[in-house]
């Protein structure tokens, strides 16, 4: 930052283990991809090719290439995980991904049944030759998970050797850890948060409401998924408190006479709006 100025939460630096930014490239051409990384590649940490457009996207290759030349790791989306899985087809998806130099993958069952002693297995033994995030959440609105059964499932993963574990939203952030509206399933989070560390979770949040949601209650560092490219930057500075919806959270202050006119100026406001 060329400018800096005081009070700006501290971010971590890539490679993160904590603070991560998964964005969603939903079939980015080459020329797209290499615009996306120049504007982004210090906030973007990780990126999904949605769901299974790698198996019908053109010059695949060369678009995993310009990931790897900025150094963004780069996986297939769980849809297509499903599947290969659906077809008892997993060491032909296993040999897609080798074929393409991938080393990450998803595990996850959001849509196909699995059980999660299968779903355990798997990922202890692809964990051996990828690093693994799991996904626990259904992407159907009226499957609702117990929190209990929630934070089961989380621990059973990580203890198989996921390295993350994504809390399920879609990209359209209305099921899993959100309701069908988008409103948040706080207890659901808090129930979570309670009992197992922040930073082993990744949770998908598309949406600035549920962003800012986030990043108010756990933090600058907080972990999050199914962010659309265009919105990685907008992300970035929520988490440092550079938009207006996070402006106050993490902004300090001590001189009380500048802390008094700022709530003077914002009662007048809201008196003029009023009226």
């Amino acid at each position: 930052m060329s400018h800096p100025i005081s009070n700006l939460p501290k971010r971590t630096e890539k490679p993160r283990n904590k603070g991560i930014t998964l964005a969603l490239d939903k079939g980015f051409s080459v020329r797209q991809a290499e615009d996306f990384c120049e504007a982004t590649s210090n906030y973007t940490d990780i990126v999904k090719l949605g769901w299974g457009t790698s198996l019908v996207t053109q010059n695949l290759k060369e678009k995993l290439d310009v990931y790897k030349n900025y150094n963004i790791p780069v996986y297939f989306g769980g849809t297509l995980f499903e599947a290969y899985v659906l077809r008892d087809e997993l060491d032909k998806y296993v040999q897609l991904l080798q074929d393409h130099n991938i080393e990450y993958l998803e595990v996850s069952n959001g849509t196909i049944w699995l059980s999660d002693k299968r779903k355990n297995e798997i990922i202890k033994d692809l964990s051996k030759d990828f690093t693994v995030l799991s996904e626990v959440g259904s992407k159907n609105p009226d499957d609702i998970i117990p929190p209990y059964k929630w934070v089961k499932m989380i621990e059973s993963e990580l203890e198989a050797g996921a390295w993350k574990v994504i809390c399920e939203a879609r990209e359209s952030g209305t099921v899993g850890v959100f309701r069908p509206n988008g409103e948040i399933r706080s207890g659901l989070i808090d129930e979570i948060a309670d009992q197992i560390s922040i930073e082993h979770l990744l949770f998908e949040a598309p949406n600035k409401d549920q962003q800012v949601w986030f990043i108010r209650k756990f933090g600058s560092n907080v972990n999050l998924g199914n962010i659309q490219p265009a919105e990685v930057i907008s992300v970035e500075t929520l988490r440092l408190g550079l938009r207006s919806d996070t402006l106050f959270d993490f902004y300090s202050i001590d001189d009380k006479e500048i802390r008094d006119l700022y709530s003077d100026n914002k009662s007048d406001l809201s008196q003029e709006s009023s009226s």
